[in-house]
């Protein structure tokens, strides 16, 4: 009977120090995923407040166009 537990004992302990090298696999993975998404995400950042400035430019000069088109309409 001695045997037995023991021997279950030692299959248990093998089955966790397995799944543990699994779960610490996939830690390592999804933390790399982690690392990547982080990176793409201050990225994708950064093109949109360099995208809002482009058009905040763009926007003012429109303005400004619309301006000098109704000043020279109400001169003419």
């Amino acid at each position: 009977m001695l045997e037995t537990s023991l021997n279950q004992l030692e299959q248990l302990v093998s089955d966790l120090m397995h799944k543990n090298a699994q779960l610490a696999e996939q830690n390592a993975t999804l933390s790399q995923e982690l690392a990547q998404a982080k990176e793409e995400n201050d990225s994708l950042q950064l093109s949109l407040m360099e995208q809002e400035e482009k058009h905040g430019a763009t926007a003012a000069r429109i303005q400004a166009l619309v301006e000098r088109a109704s000043a020279g309409v109400v001169n003419a």
